[in-house]
This record gives C-alpha cells, structure tokens and sequence, in this order.
C-alpha cells in the first residue's frame, strides 16, 4: 500500500495511522492528507492555529473539542505525535461508517454536520446574519467568490494534500521492508 506523506513519519507513526485507519474503516491516506493540510505539512502534535484559534495539533483540536476527549491543548502539544495519535482516533470514532471519501474524512475536522452531503452543500454564507463571523473566517476557501463555502471548495486544499502526498518523494510504500 501507498501511504501519502509516509516519508515525513515515523515507522511507528505509519503503524499507528494504518491501525486507525482500518479501524475507522477509511483510507490511511485520507487522514494522513488531513492531518498535512492541518499541520501545515509538519505533523508536529504542538502546532497551534496561525490565527490565534487555539486550535493545536495534528488535526488542530480546539480547545472545547481537546476537554471533551478529556485532555487539553497544552497536554496535546507536549505530547509525540504518535502519542497524539490516540486522540486522533477519539476524535473520529463517532463518524465511524460515514467517512466515505477523502471529504467526509476533513468534514469530520471542519464541519461535522457536512459528512455525507453533497460536494455542493453549503458550510458558510456570507448572507448568514445569525452566524456572519463563520464566512469571514473561511472566505480564503470561497473559490468562485459568490459569497458561499461548499464542502467541494473546503475540501480542494486538502485533496491538493493528498496528491502531493503521494508523490514518490512523499509517499512510502508499506509493502517494502
């Protein structure tokens, strides 16, 4: 098997994403291409958000979403990212059996409600006047400009991730020693 961004971890790191993977019943490449496009391509579990989120990690757990899985952000940034790992499964287990492609899988991080819609669901709009911080915050995804965020434009970034992924400088293949 191909594993998208396999050069840029571990062995165990590999191991365990693989382990996840069949458990959560999705593509290892789809989570190791969420877990580039979040991490900025570093896999490092202490990245935090750029823009001041307090979003942390491999796959930028919010500080709500961190406490839920019973830790925090600090504790998840001090750990290894293979030890992070584990809450990377947590964190996808209750969409387990909905993760249907490499969109539903980002879905899950992005906007839960999305998994399973269509390509043209509507995530943000720049009309929404109960919620108008949302738009503003994801108009870099606005591909077309018309004022609306499809799960189709969300998830381009991350399908980019994946075929970069797997380029050969990326990728290991988990079939060789």
């Amino acid at each position: 098997m191909i594993l998208a961004w396999g050069k840029r971890v571990s062995s165990e790191f590999r191991v365990k994403v693989i382990e996840i993977s069949v458990e959560l019943q999705i593509d290892p490449s789809w989570l190791m291409a969420c877990m580039a496009f979040e991490s900025g391509g570093t896999f490092r579990a202490d990245i935090r958000n750029a823009a001041g989120s307090g979003a942390t990690g491999l796959i930028q757990f919010m500080p709500s979403t961190a406490q839920a899985l019973g830790t925090t952000t600090n504790a998840l940034a001090a750990m290894a990212p293979v030890e992070q790992l584990e809450y990377v499964r947590k964190y996808f287990l209750p969409s387990k059996g909905r993760l249907n492609n490499l969109d539903d899988v980002y879905m899950a991080i992005l906007w839960p409600a999305a998994i399973g819609r269509t390509s043209e669901y509507v995530l943000f709009d720049r009309a929404d006047v109960k919620h108008p911080k949302r738009y503003m915050q994801n108009r870099g995804l606005d591909w077309n400009k018309d004022g609306k965020v499809t799960k189709a434009e969300a998830a381009a970034k991350v399908r980019a991730k994946l075929e970069q992924g797997l380029r050969v400088e990326n990728a290991f293949d988990t079939s060789i020693p």
